[in-house]
């Protein structure tokens, strides 16, 4: 199970396990150094919606408020009714420690319930005003640590959880399409009290430090469109 725990997406399970340092230098010696053109992370609008509505069945996604990403940063161009919002996250949802943190491939499509589009998606807003504005890896982080520490970010709201079963996802250069699951944050790094990357667990647990909380994964059966998903690799 644990092996199977560090093909995730966002894998800040990879800055858990591996010292700091080591971390920090593969990052900046990896193939993507730097910020590549914005170009290169924008998609066409109605492309986008699309992607991002695949996060979730139609059920959900049909309901939802849609963000796309612009030059200046995310705008709302869909105002739903249901109090889901359903986004495509780019390669700065990682760990700034991340070596994929500029990966301009990178499309993570989530369609987040009411409690994190108002508490985890801020971090992601802010993140991504900072790496638009040209912020380096280090300022980005130092920067949203000290916007949680003086509450300018809301803290994590109870019952905070998305979908992501978006078959046409992104999520890295070697695993690219991972599986169909869902999402769900807790405060602090609290995967052990939740029985979490044990052997015979179902529940995978990534925590997120820099943004103070832990995401607990479940793999389903099914993406967004009813397809069933490949076996799972062990």
């Amino acid at each position: 199970m644990q092996r199977f725990a560090t093909v995730l997406v966002f894998l800040v399970l990879d800055s858990a396990l591996t010292p700091a340092g080591v971390e920090k230098a593969s990052a900046q010696a990896g193939p993507y150094p730097a910020m590549a053109p914005l170009r290169e992370y924008l998609m066409p609008q109605d492309a986008e919606i699309a992607l991002a509505r695949s996060a979730a069945p139609a059920s959900i996604a049909d309901g939802a408020g849609v963000m796309v990403l612009g030059r200046q940063g995310y705008t709302t161009v869909v105002h739903g009714d249901n109090g889901f919002l359903c986004y495509v996250e780019r390669s700065w949802a990682h760990d700034t420690d991340h070596p994929e943190f500029w990966n301009p491939r990178m499309r993570a499509p989530n369609c987040f319930n009411a409690a994190a589009a108002r508490s985890v998606t801020p971090i992601y807003l802010l993140k991504t005003r900072l790496a638009l504005s040209g912020r380096s890896r280090t300022a980005i982080a130092h920067a949203v640590a000290a916007a949680l520490d003086s509450g300018q970010l809301p803290s994590l709201a109870p019952g905070a959880m998305c979908y992501m079963m978006s078959k046409q996802q992104y999520l890295n250069d070697k695993d690219r399409r991972w599986y169909p699951h869902l999402r769900f944050y807790a405060k602090g790094d609290v995967a052990k009290s939740w029985g979490a990357n044990l052997p015979g667990s179902p529940l995978l647990a990534a925590n997120d430090p820099q943004d103070g909380f832990t995401t607990f994964m479940v793999v389903v059966d099914h993406w967004s469109d009813g397809a069933l998903r490949p076996p799972t690799r062990r």
